[in-house]
């Protein structure tokens, strides 16, 4: 009975158009304080407590290193190496979006940040030699969704935050997952590219190739700095994050000067503002969970599934469906943080690994990323093409496709997430 007034409550309150985060936190209030006896100190003290994590302090500095980068003249310089290498296969400029967004993904963590810095300086290029404005709103919108899933990722960070998973195992999980689907991006890309007879360009010579990769190099080091610290052990994730966003600041305003130190006030602010927007999504969530505990829910919906025989196959199945309905009306941070304590108790008891379980739902969110009527990166390249959402929607299906096959793939084939932290000796 308490399951269906909390989920009857938020959805209600989701309704009437109030932000996901207010509506769990008031979710939260009514229930606690008319239905239950817990004191509001032990509700206070929760909301403390729930985001005193460690982990949670990467999310501001990955935000920071993402905005700096952005604005530093780092996705510029990774679109003309990317250009140079496969720019003259069929959909030249495409298969090169693809390539930017993945090392952009290396080394921003977040989804929005890389379509942004990518589709803004590769879309009006690919318009203008000719490509149709859809194709290139196709290719960025879905390789952007790669900044989720190529390490370092938030999303990743809220999983960890939510199920007390290893945010090193997590990182180490993506990288092999991130690298085939946007090798299946790009193929999607080259496809239909040859397909069209879409343009290609001049192929570069060795000699412009590396000097575009010594253009490139001070960003793409920043890869190194945070994947091969954490991997070393010279930093924890966290520490790593800090280090991005130090390095990046100093890549941005002293090695490439696109930003200069009167600039660097809007950027910190920018960050802050959007940081303090997901530790209040986190906190509600927290509450969220709190509350989900304290009732129970989890521990009756794992009973309740165990009993109607669902197997790990069924059980993923199921997930799945639900996590893709989730994605229609809330943004990944949100999901993941009130899925993840409700559908883990549940993998764990099915013997499903919860590195794996984690790279299943952060692909998730990428699809969902991608689909109407919330997804993020169709507002963003909304915003850079002037597209409406539905003709976006359109462009997008034939490497949504490809993401969704590929959903399949990571659900079933544990090896290809959990092959890689269990050969570094992390698992």
């Amino acid at each position: 009975m308490s399951t269906a007034i909390i989920f009857i409550l938020l959805l209600v309150l989701m309704l009437t158009g109030m932000p996901i985060s207010i509506s769990l936190g008031l979710t939260v209030l009514t229930f606690l304080f008319t239905m239950t006896d817990v004191p509001i100190e032990s509700v206070a003290l929760k909301l403390f407590t729930g985001i005193e994590k460690f982990e949670i302090m990467a999310i501001p500095f990955f935000i920071l290193a993402g905005n700096f980068l952005t604005h530093g003249g780092v996705a510029r310089r990774m679109i003309n190496f990317a250009t140079s290498m496969v720019g003259h296969w069929h959909g030249g400029l495409g298969l090169a979006g693809v390539l930017a967004c993945a090392l952009f993904a290396a080394v921003s963590g977040s989804s929005p940040a890389t379509v942004v810095a990518i589709g803004s300086i590769l879309l009006p290029a690919m318009v203008k030699q000719g490509f149709p404005n859809g194709f290139g709103a196709g290719v960025i919108t879905t390789s952007g969704a790669l900044g989720i899933l190529i390490p370092p990722s938030i999303v990743m960070v809220m999983y960890s935050v939510a199920t007390n998973t290893s945010v090193g195992q997590l990182f180490m999980a993506g990288v092999i997952p991130g690298l085939v689907l946007a090798t299946l991006l790009g193929l999607t890309t080259w496809y239909r590219a040859r397909k069209f007879n879409y343009p290609r360009l001049v192929k570069a010579t060795w000699a412009q190739r590396l000097s575009a990769l010594r253009e490139s190099i001070w960003g793409l080091f920043l890869i190194v700095v945070v994947i091969g610290g954490i991997y070393s052990g010279i930093f924890t994730p966290t520490e790593a994050a800090a280090m991005s966003a130090a390095y990046a600041f100093f890549v941005a305003v002293f090695v490439y000067k696109d930003l200069t130190l009167k600039q660097v006030p809007k950027v910190l602010l920018d960050s802050a503002s959007m940081s303090a927007m997901l530790l209040y999504i986190i906190t509600n969530a927290v509450l969220f969970s709190f509350l989900m505990t304290s009732e129970g829910i989890p521990q009756e919906m794992a009973a309740w599934l165990i009993d109607m025989g669902l197997g790990p196959v069924g059980f993923l199945l199921m997930v799945n469906i639900l996590l893709l309905l989730a994605g229609n009306v809330m943004e990944p941070s949100s999901i993941v943080l009130i899925m993840a304590p409700i559908l883990f108790p549940v993998a764990m008891k099915l013997g499903i690994d919860p590195v794996h379980f984690g790279i299943m739902m952060t692909v998730n969110m990428e699809v969902g990323m991608c689909h109407p009527p919330v997804g993020l990166n169709l507002y963003v390249a909304s915003g850079i093409t002037k597209m409406g959402i539905t003709e976006l929607t359109k462009a997008v299906w034939p490497w949504l496709l490809t993401m969704l096959g590929f959903l399949v793939v990571v659900t079933y084939v544990p090896a290809l997430s959990l092959w890689l932290p269990k050969t570094l000796g992390m698992m």
